[in-house]
């Protein structure tokens, strides 16, 4: 008898909300699976909340563990960036299926593998105590780093629905050191379940080396794979179809060897 596939919860990255997977979703739901795409609070479009800025990694994680505890059955979870970082946050807690980790964020502990990574978490100081203030989207720096793959009229169309971001998940995403409550921190041995771990080879954001270093955590129960040619916006670069279609191929892998040990 074959078993029912598991709902997928994609979560986004920073600065983003559900609309960065309108064309991963509709990949999943034609292979069978239902798909929920929630929003991180206060991602809201308009003008932020004043509590965006001293929102924090576990206060996104809580909304989606109640958000998870709504569904029928333990899903799979597929994160972009920061969103990765919340799907291990997650998992360690019992609440993935599988992860599908997309140039994820990496957790408390793991180091930079650039310089352009220390660089840009020291340039955050510039701006005074940010981790209490919603930081807005700055376009040049999306341009060179996150949407650098993007054709110009389509990276002008993805950024316009970019929004806030709150700048204390910020520091406790890239100042993970400096953070006295370890909200990053991820207990590796807790996450039990299997794991696909993709990067871009040209990510400046969240470079192999450091991914690699994430994906190096789960030893045993993970895959990873460097995309060639690929930079951080995975979920639309072109050639994002192949990614789609590589993690569904996992996943289906991954969901018959369950099946298998489970008769």
């Amino acid at each position: 008898m074959k078993r029912s596939l598991p709902p997928v919860v994609m979560i986004p990255g920073a600065f983003c909300g559900p609309w960065a997977f309108d064309k991963f979703r509709p990949v999943f739901e034609k292979a069978g699976y239902r798909v929920h795409t929630p929003s991180l609070r206060h991602h809201e479009a308009g003008a932020p909340s004043k509590t965006l800025g001293t929102t924090s990694l576990l206060d996104y994680a809580k909304d989606l563990e109640a958000f998870i505890a709504t569904l029928p059955a333990t899903p799979i979870l597929l994160g972009h960036s920061m969103g990765g970082l919340l799907a291990q946050m997650l998992a360690a807690k019992g609440l993935a299926r599988a992860l599908v980790l997309l140039a994820p964020s990496a957790p408390w502990g793991v180091l930079p593998s650039t310089w352009m990574e220390l660089a840009s978490a020291q340039t955050m100081f510039l701006a005074g105590d940010f981790w209490n203030s919603p930081l807005k989207p700055v376009s040049w720096i999306a341009d060179a780093n996150s949407l650098d793959h993007l054709p110009p009229d389509e990276r002008r169309e993805v950024f316009a629905h970019f929004v806030p971001e709150s700048g204390l998940a910020t520091f406790e995403t890239m100042h993970w050191a400096l953070d006295a409550r370890r909200a990053a921190e991820v207990p590796a041995r807790k996450v039990t379940c299997p794991i696909l771990c993709m990067v871009g080879s040209d990510d400046k954001i969240n470079p192999p080396g450091t991914v690699r270093g994430v994906a190096q955590r789960y030893s045993g129960r993970v895959v990873f794979e460097e995309l060639p040619g690929f930079s951080h916006w995975l979920l639309g670069e072109p050639g994002w179809e192949k990614i789609a279609a590589r993690a569904i191929e996992w996943l289906a892998a991954a969901m018959a060897e369950e099946t298998k040990a489970a008769t």
